[in-house]
């Protein structure tokens, strides 16, 4: 029998679409993420599986990124800037905690196993920065929404900012320069600096520009310029050497600001949801069965230390800062998995010479089984958190519950009105 191999980007496309429907088609029969869905299609369409179907990884990498903007943007349109303000404290303190439990967890985990001391700092930030990719799209598919989705969704924005800063101490730690605090100071003032004048700017044309557009009535035009502004400060903060997701989601708070947030949102959404297949598929594409048979000893034991030190984290961080328990277990649940910036950190110290290419491959490995874990427990979270409240004895609840009560109303306190 022939291989279905595409000759170009047509029949590329072409058959990622069309293997991703029927692995669409047949895991909403089964009741069963759409997202693990495309992960399967890729692994079908992807070069590490021997079956007569094979699309060009390089090909369709050029566009997934389209599908990351995308999302992200949509995340963007919810949050206005007064959110952004009232979420920052409380999503930064629990990131600070969890990231800094999560490297340490991963250092450990890897020195146990006999990696090098560079090696295993590597590993300890590949595991600590979350999937804000992931988490939208399962959030999207089993309709979370509330205080969960909220204090999620600003975890993963403060966890990108984060992931910045340690990619620029990282590489200079590969590169075997000496870390300063003079050099850490430097990069997150940079950040800061560029965070703070693509906002400042964006917000004294974005909105205006948006609401004029939206007063001519035509949707596709609202639509147009929106898409044009979300990839135009995408691009410039790639050029900025930053992340499109960072330049996607501050294009989409500025374009909430102008109050047609919600009607863009439902305009991108058939679009957002072609090229986020695309995404997943083009991820699925990257898993390689024979490595994880090969070092399935390791690939285990750091999906291990992503989902229990990731639940145990977030929770434990959320409930100090005085979110009720049943929100925090929640948001842990969520929470439980890396993604894209995993890559990027790995690919760092590969290109650096301070980790083995397995290091990469581990990446992508633990990155997609998480993924693949991630709405199933988001499924099983409430049931979870019920179990765990019921089973708690009773005067340690008390004592909790009289914490949290107390930390909640010392952030309401601080809380900016939106």
């Amino acid at each position: 029998m022939h291989a279905l191999v595409g000759q170009n980007f047509l029949d590329d496309l072409a058959l990622v679409l069309c293997v991703a429907a029927v692995a669409t088609v047949f895991f909403q029969l089964l009741r069963q993420p759409l997202v693990v869905g495309y992960l399967v299609a890729g692994m079908v369409v992807g070069p590490h599986v021997p079956l007569p179907i094979y699309v060009n990884p390089e090909r369709i990498r050029e566009i997934s990124d389209l599908g990351v903007i995308l999302l992200i943007f949509s995340i963007g349109l919810e949050f206005r800037f007064r959110r952004l303000l009232r979420l920052a404290p409380t999503a930064g303190l629990v990131t600070l905690f969890q990231v800094t439990t999560m490297i340490v967890l991963g250092y450990t985990a890897a020195r146990w196993m006999g990696w090098t001391p560079m090696e295993a700092l590597f590993t300890g930030a590949i595991v600590s920065i979350s999937s804000t990719t992931v988490v939208a799209k399962a959030f999207e598919e089993h309709r979370v929404e509330g205080r969960v989705r909220e204090l999620s969704l600003g975890i993963l924005l403060a966890e990108d900012l984060t992931a910045i800063i340690l990619l620029a101490v990282l590489a200079t730690l590969a590169g075997g320069e000496a870390f300063t605090l003079y050099s850490f100071s430097l990069t997150g003032g940079r950040l800061i600096a560029f965070l703070a004048g693509l906002a400042a700017i964006g917000y004294l044309i974005v909105p205006y520009a948006i609401a004029g557009v939206a007063r001519l009535g035509r949707a596709e035009t609202l639509l147009i310029a929106a898409v044009g502004v979300c990839f135009a400060f995408a691009m410039t903060a790639a050029q900025a050497g930053y992340s499109v997701a960072l330049g996607a989601f501050v294009a989409g708070s500025l374009v909430a600001e102008s109050g047609y947030g919600a009607k863009v949102e439902q305009e991108i959404g058939p679009v957002r949801d072609i090229f986020g297949a695309i995404f997943f598929v083009s991820v699925g594409m990257l898993i390689q069965p024979n490595l994880l048979i090969q070092h399935w000893r390791a690939v285990a034991l750091i999906t291990s230390v992503v989902v229990a030190g990731k639940i145990m984290g977030v929770s434990g961080a959320a409930m100090a800062i005085g979110e009720r328990p049943t929100v925090a277990i929640r948001t842990g649940f969520a929470l439980a998995q890396i993604g894209e910036f995993s890559f990027i950190i790995a690919e760092v110290a590969r290109s650096n010479g301070a980790g083995r290419d397995f290091l990469y491959s581990m990446a992508v490995a633990v990155s997609t089984i998480t993924a693949f874990l991630t709405p199933f427990l988001i499924r099983a979270s409430e049931p979870a958190a019920q179990l765990i409240e019921r089973t708690v004895p009773a005067p340690l609840a008390a004592v909790v519950a009289q914490y949290v009560g107390w930390a909640g109303r010392l952030r309401g306190n601080l809380r900016i009105e939106e």
